[in-house]
């Protein structure tokens, strides 16, 4: 496989991860509210980021770079964006299902297309805008239902869910630039160290928030560190590979393929929440499958 095609595996087990951490905060939203859930993935996350970056510096023998001001900019601009968007998703998450939130979130690639050609001049051709456009509509497909929309109380966590991907659009920009402003340092190095800098940022930023504002939820945090520890880990484990993908791809390629989590979001609504699958839900999925395909025979 060509090096710069592993993107795609490494956007593959991204979506995996991600999908059974989401599972996991959103079970801790209800005891540490969702400002606490978030800081769970955080907080438990960044040790484990320093781990892979020990473990990726010995394998590789490289030195790590040194991050310049270009870097703090997208750094900054990235971490603060996951925040939000972390905790509009979770919040989300509280009035609606799993998967239809996972869904709204994913209307994120259009964005994140735009962003990357005005930020970073990423090449968007044809083939790639035409993938996008069919896996959107198959996302907001799954996520439309009439009946439900009618009713006022079903706006909040609609609107939620489609900032939250706005905001996840503009972290993977942010990040993926910040990973470009490396001045050296192979893609795994360079991937790895943005991820340990971004978890630390984001660490720091929410301890000192729930201190002031929060304390009982931040207690909270570290009173529930098992299950914390797992989403943390899981958090860690999916931004190392979204991560990779970034440094080698565009962020609307990653964020593309990555509405395969939509899919793996539906079974674990199926099996964990016993949230059922409707016929408009299921021709949604269809859509994204298309998109996917047309964004994996562009790549080639």
């Amino acid at each position: 496989m060509d090096l710069t095609q592993l993107w795609i595996p490494a956007t593959l087990a991204a979506a995996a991860a991600q999908t059974a951490r989401n599972a996991t905060q959103r079970t801790l939203t209800e005891t540490l509210g969702t400002v606490g859930a978030t800081q769970v993935r955080f907080l438990y996350g960044f040790p484990f980021s320093l781990i892979f970056l020990a473990g990726v510096i010995t394998v590789t023998g490289e030195q790590l770079p040194l991050p310049g001001a270009s870097f703090a900019g997208y750094l900054i601009l990235g971490a603060m964006a996951q925040i939000l968007a972390t905790a509009l998703m979770l919040a989300a998450m509280r009035e609606r299902s799993f998967s239809v939130v996972t869904a709204l979130i994913k209307t994120e690639p259009v964005q994140t297309a735009v962003l990357g050609l005005v930020l970073l001049g990423d090449v968007l051709t044809l083939p790639l805008l035409a993938a996008i456009v069919v896996a959107t509509v198959g996302v907001v497909l799954m996520s439309m239902n009439p009946a439900a929309v009618a009713a006022k109380a079903s706006l909040r966590p609609v609107a939620l869910g489609i900032g939250a991907g706005a905001l996840f659009a503009l972290s993977a920009t942010g990040f993926r630039g910040a990973i470009l402003e490396l001045p050296s340092g192979s893609f795994l190095v360079r991937a790895t160290t943005t991820l340990a800098w971004s978890l630390g940022v984001q660490t720091l930023v929410l301890i000192l928030w729930l201190a002031v504002f929060d304390r009982a939820a931040l207690w909270g945090s570290l009173r529930a560190w098992r299950p914390s520890l797992g989403a943390g880990f899981l958090g860690a484990l999916a931004s190392q590979f979204w991560f990779i993908g970034f440094s080698l791809t565009s962020a609307a390629n990653v964020r593309t393929l990555a509405l395969v989590e939509v899919l793996m979001a539906q079974a674990v609504s199926h099996r964990l929440f016993r949230q059922e699958t409707s016929a408009r839900e299921l021709l949604g999925i269809g859509l994204i499958v298309i998109g996917v395909v047309l964004l994996l025979a562009a790549q080639s």
